[in-house]
């Protein structure tokens, strides 16, 4: 099975989790989410793999969050899956699926634990390092 990863190639996490998964050396499947959005049932599918609510996937920054008033408690699960549906940017990314699981993975770190031989060792497009104990 690929390595599943819902991109977005202008957010820096997504290309970091992106470049761990190359360096890694496994089979990957990149979907550009903006350009080929989930569609509902997809979606639907995505939240119960990761075990998140809509409101947890959510994108607030370089979105229409704010104008859509998406952080108010009286909105129900349905109405922000209808906001991502009409605008996918709002999808937090990177989205990673493995045979091990399914994750948002924010950090762009959080990708080492779904893949099958991690790397010891990363160094982000901002100069960290990220270690990965090896067993």
């Amino acid at each position: 099975m690929p390595v599943t990863i819902y991109h977005n190639p202008n957010c820096g996490t997504s290309r970091n989790t992106l470049a761990m998964i190359e360096a890694s050396g496994e089979t990957q499947e990149v979907i550009y989410y903006l350009e080929t959005p989930p569609s509902r049932e997809k979606l639907l599918e995505l939240l119960a793999l990761m075990q998140i609510s809509p409101r947890e996937l959510l994108r607030r920054k370089g979105t229409p969050y704010d104008e859509l008033n998406l952080d108010d408690p009286s909105l129900t699960d349905e109405q922000r899956i209808n906001a991502m549906m009409a605008h996918p940017i709002l999808i937090n990314r990177p989205i990673v699926i493995t045979h091990k699981g399914a994750r948002l993975c924010r950090p762009s770190e959080q990708v080492l634990d779904l893949l099958e031989q991690p790397i010891p060792h990363f160094i982000k497009e901002d100069g960290e390092t990220v270690y990965y104990p090896q067993p």
